[in-house]
């Protein structure tokens, strides 16, 4: 099979229904994560447990205020009248259908229609008829009324609104919560929701809003739930969306996203193993650079493909010989972002090479030393018998290792390269009949560059595979791990069977490769001694 040769792109070849648990000793929370709408065990089954020895069996219709006083008897450990257990008996006689119809009572009857009200909350230019009782769900108003605050004894309470994200609708929602077992949270609106749910430290609707934010994660979203998520400490929502950003960074690259995503996102992602990049270490730059022109002129507008046109030509007007652009004043806050970049991949192929001397963003510095490490690498293999990793080393490999991927637009049999010298070590991956298998290539296949000839090569890699939806998510994806390998000249090896079940095109494959043992170079360790 010949091996394509395409050197130009770096180869050669809803809303969603949550249930809330109630803060309170009478609810219990029941229920899985992944369907968002599960009933609690709530008042109305708390009253039944309490009700199932008395003898009570009057079917009459009593007024909201008398259930009311039933509940608030429960509730303030009051003793309980014969109006209460008539309620009681009320209750107990329903079924379970009854009792969801009741649910929806009292929320229209108590909370949207306000009757039998002990308090009036003023937040935001609008009033609230609500009920102690059903408040102290909340541990920001439970500490209120059960504290020595003056509000404790207040009929209106003024709310001050401190956070810009919590609106009224928030109010509305997040009030409503607290009458009722199911709650609509809308992805647009979660944030809001989250920030209101915060405030008033409602444990069961935050969880919710994380679970919310963490099934819509998308482009158009990403960023706004990072953010919030950050402010109100949701970390596995933090994560999700970090996942989602290293999978969809490289791969899927948005114009929109890229103008949100700032400094210190941008940082994480580009430092870390995990970001599936298309298709070699210059092209992480090559995004960097259309990152950082977009950061910097915002109100530019254009199709994705004349962005790196437009970034080069901005660049050229800015360009001076003098200074690279890194130790200008506009672009020196972006210094942190390109020290992440793995240069010595970039170095190693001279088309690239010419691009970092010609754009001249780089302090010439940080060129040089990554030139002399790459010599005395090269050297050590040639001469001092490098024949790469053989012990387990996940750290260097984490922080150091090549970067490098290939979109799989449909089923059939591919085979390539990557371009960039490595240090002899002339791999070639092959997918074909749902094999991937890598190759030590010595004499078999045309090369154009030096290959060795040592009898045997060691390599570290980690090979995944994904495939994702229109929105991003994953659908199916696959790991090899951190793995250590050695191939004979011309040697073929097996590194993933995969399952046709389970496959889904376009398929995306992300390497991380290590050629050599990583060493601190002697030199280094001498002017330290200096």
């Amino acid at each position: 099979m010949d091996v394509n040769a395409e050197r130009g792109n770096g180869l050669h070849t809803a809303t969603a229904t949550v249930s809330l648990m109630k803060k309170t000793p009478y609810w219990t929370h029941h229920g899985g994560e992944k369907s968002h709408k599960h009933h609690t065990g709530n008042t109305h089954n708390f009253i039944n447990q309490q009700t199932q020895q008395t003898e009570v069996r009057d079917k009459h219709t009593y007024r909201t205020g008398e259930v009311f006083t039933y509940l608030s008897c429960l509730s303030y450990g009051q003793p309980v009248s014969n109006l209460c257990l008539r309620c009681s008996g009320l209750f107990w006689n329903c079924n379970r259908k009854k009792l969801k119809s009741t649910s929806k009572y009292i929320y229209q009857t108590l909370f949207l229609n306000g009757e039998n009200s002990d308090i009036r909350i003023c937040a935001l230019g609008q009033e609230w008829n609500l009920h102690k009782v059903y408040l102290c769900q909340s541990g920001y108003f439970s500490s209120m009324f059960n504290g020595s605050w003056k509000e404790s004894n207040m009929m209106v309470i003024p709310l001050e609104i401190p956070d810009q994200n919590i609106d009224t609708e928030a109010l509305q929602v997040v009030f409503g919560s607290l009458y009722r077992d199911d709650v609509l949270i809308k992805p647009s609106r979660v944030v809001s929701i989250l920030a209101a749910a915060c405030m008033l430290q409602l444990d069961g609707l935050i969880q919710q809003c994380g679970e919310t934010m963490k099934e819509n994660v998308g482009v158009k979203t990403v960023y706004v739930y990072y953010s919030s998520a950050s402010i109100y400490g949701l970390d596995s929502v933090m994560k999700k969306c970090l996942e989602w950003l290293l999978n969809n960074l490289m791969t899927h690259q948005n114009v929109d996203l890229m103008k949100e995503l700032g400094v210190d996102v941008i940082e994480l992602l580009i430092q870390s193993s995990d970001l599936f990049v298309m298709q070699v270490e210059m092209d992480v730059y090559t995004a960097l650079k259309k990152w950082m022109f977009l950061q910097l002129n915002p109100s530019w507008d254009g199709p994705i493909k004349q962005l790196l046109a437009d970034a080069d030509a901005w660049l050229c007007k800015r360009r001076t010989e003098e200074e690279p652009f890194l130790k200008a004043e506009d672009g020196a806050p972006f210094t942190p972002v390109f020290r992440h970049v793995r240069l010595q991949y970039i170095i190693n192929d001279l088309a690239s090479a010419r691009i970092l001397e010609r754009d001249n963003i780089l302090p010439p510095d940080w060129l040089t030393s990554v030139y002399k490490s790459q010599w005395f690498a090269m050297l050590r293999t040639e001469h001092d018998n490098d024949n790469g990793p053989q012990d387990a080393n996940k750290e260097e490999f984490e922080s150091s290792s090549m970067r490098c991927g290939r979109k799989l637009t449909k089923d059939g049999d591919y085979c390539w390269r990557w371009t960039g010298f490595n240090f002899g070590f002339d791999l070639l991956v092959t997918y074909t009949n749902r094999f991937i298998v890598f190759k030590r290539n010595t004499l078999s296949q045309p090369c154009g560059g030096a290959v060795s000839m040592q009898p045997r090569r060691h390599l570290a890699y980690r090979l995944r595979l994904a495939s994702f939806d229109n929105s991003g998510k994953l659908v199916c994806s696959r790991s090899t791990g951190y793995q250590l390998l050695t191939l004979e000249k011309d040697q073929e090896y097996v590194v993933m069977n995969l399952d046709s079940r389970l496959l889904s095109f376009p398929l995306y494959v992300c390497c991380n490769f290590q050629y050599t043992s990583p060493h601190m170079d002697q030199e280094k360790k001498n002017l330290t001694c200096q």
